[in-house]
């Protein structure tokens, strides 16, 4: 789990050659010349072109290790970076773009969330899939509010990560099955009696995480019109965050958990 304060490299130079997984990095140098990331691990084999680049950040070199090997196996993802360090970590995504970062955090609680707002303001070509022990539908509701695209529960990290990664790569949302009960509605609810279908879309897009700016690109409309509909939005359903309507867009199906 990341921890924002005083949280240790794991890896380094000289604890490589008996460190197991995270030892890769010795015998890495050796043949390709240089590090490739946070940790400075490279995946011997050749990776496709078109292969989706991965960073991970967790403190513990041991699930470091082990969601390394288990997204080794996946085809067309390369695992380039790791640390656990998060001013390291910001750093490496700064400089390495990959085009996901895996996240492990504990409790998604202010600072994690301020955190994952920060790392998407400076690198927004970076999409971020969160790992966490939580199962709370408002720390879910926090993360993809601050702009996650994945989320994923640690008991169901075989199953979950490599989808998230590959929907958080090409922009889709994906939310690990065990939230599904709480993120999907029991019944269709009156939204779009109480919405224009304007209004809808505009709601959707939110919860998807895009800006007004995006919104209004990808609506054709000004970025002033879709701050008018996030208005009356906020007014209608008496949401006063975009959490809220994160979370309202979940419960009410008009986006995909």
């Amino acid at each position: 789990m990341l921890d924002q304060r005083h949280l240790p490299l794991h890896q380094s130079a000289h604890d490589g050659a008996g460190a197991g997984i995270d030892g890769v990095r010795a015998r890495a140098e050796q043949h390709d010349g240089a590090g490739a990331g946070i940790d400075g691990v490279r995946a011997r084999a050749e990776q496709p072109a078109t292969a989706i680049r991965v960073a991970l950040a967790d403190d513990r070199m041991l699930l470091r290790a082990r969601l390394r090997l288990l997204l080794a196996t996946e085809p067309a993802v390369e695992v380039i970076s790791t640390g656990g360090d998060f001013e390291d970590v910001e750093r490496g995504v700064r400089e390495h773009r990959p085009d996901v970062l895996v996240l492990d955090i504990a409790t998604p609680d202010r600072a994690a969330v301020t955190a994952i707002s920060r790392l998407r303001d400076r690198s927004p070509h970076t999409q971020i899939v969160v790992l966490t022990g939580s199962r709370e539908s408002a720390c879910l509701a926090s993360v993809l509010a601050a702009g996650a695209l994945g989320f994923v529960t640690r008991d169901c990290v075989d199953g979950d990560l490599a989808n998230a990664v590959r929907a958080a790569a090409h922009g889709e949302r994906y939310v690990t099955r065990a939230m599904d009960a709480q993120t999907r509605p029991t019944a269709r609810s009156r939204t779009q009696d109480r919405l224009t279908t304007r209004e809808v879309e505009v709601l959707r897009l939110i919860a998807l995480g895009h800006t007004s700016v995006e919104i209004a690109r990808a609506l054709q409309l000004s970025p002033r019109t879709v701050e008018t509909h996030r208005a009356r939005i906020h007014k209608k359903l008496e949401l006063a965050t975009r959490a809220e309507l994160v979370r309202y867009a979940l419960r009410r199906g008009l986006v995909r958990g």
